[in-house]
């Protein structure tokens, strides 16, 4: 019951979305003052229809999305929703964006969707399930295993990412890496999961950021933390790896650094 209404969340955003994608006339706004946070549309649209599967279909569970906040359940079980995670990727028109969808307990992610409704591919974690449904067909998602460093391939969305101190542990890391990219949002957890890549590491996220990732990667073998190897549910600076040897030597090179 669980899995199907997540997968009718995602379908219901995916309809919302596309429509929008790519168009020349796309409504945005921004959501602070001194720096570009854009909302589209698209994301507002997106988590209202999920909002109203979930009053209907799921009444006494808790929702906490991006756009709408925070709504109080009686289940124990609380949906953790971002309608769009990459908006700057999106109004940019990169395919890199996607629909996050988690159920959450108090221990945390249960399970999770990272959905990317124009490649059209779904990657599914939790209640048994490690999945991806794409072009291709369906696939068993497997991170990587038997790398170090010195072989992986690691993502951040922003090259500036979070603090002076943040960049400068971030940056320790990737130089002991084989490849370093930018820019792919929650699209770089998808690759983690699919066992594409080795490392994600990024400060400064919120828990609808990082929910849906936390319960694929897990599902697909991987390992998600904060900095010190702490829960990483609740945001800030998170570190996903395909092994918990990378893991543990990114982690080893991180706090050398005064992360308090």
């Amino acid at each position: 019951m669980l899995r199907r209404t997540a997968h009718a969340l995602a379908d219901a955003a995916r309809e919302a979305i596309l429509p929008h994608f790519r168009a020349f006339d796309l409504q945005t706004e921004n959501k602070l003052e001194d720096e570009f946070d854009p909302v589209t549309i698209a994301d507002r649209a997106a988590e209202q229809a999920m909002r109203d599967i979930l009053a209907k279909d799921r009444p006494k569970d808790a929702i906490l999305g991006e756009e709408f906040g925070h709504l109080k359940g009686q289940s124990g079980l609380t949906w953790v929703l971002d309608p769009i995670d990459g908006t700057r990727g999106f109004i940019a028109g990169t395919p890199t964006w996607g629909v996050l969808i988690a159920i959450c307990d108090d221990s945390g992610p249960l399970y999770g969707i990272i959905d990317q409704p124009y490649i059209g591919e779904r990657f599914e974690g939790g209640f048994g399930h490690a999945t991806m449904l794409g072009p291709h067909g369906s696939k068993k998602l497997r991170t990587k295993v038997g790398f170090d460093l010195a072989q992986s391939i690691i993502f951040t969305t922003f090259p500036e990412i979070g603090t002076k101190i943040d960049q400068a542990a971030f940056h320790a890391v990737a130089k002991t890496c084989k490849l370093t990219r930018y820019g792919m949002d929650c699209y770089a957890y998808a690759l983690l999961a699919a066992g594409q890549i080795d490392l994600v590491i990024e400060a400064g996220l919120q828990s609808y950021d990082i929910a849906a990732p936390i319960a694929v990667i897990q599902a697909a073998g991987g390992i998600v933390t904060d900095w010190t190897g702490g829960s990483a549910y609740r945001g800030g600076r998170v570190i996903a790896a395909a092994s918990a040897q990378q893991h543990a030597e990114a982690l080893e090179i991180m706090q050398q650094f005064d992360l308090d």
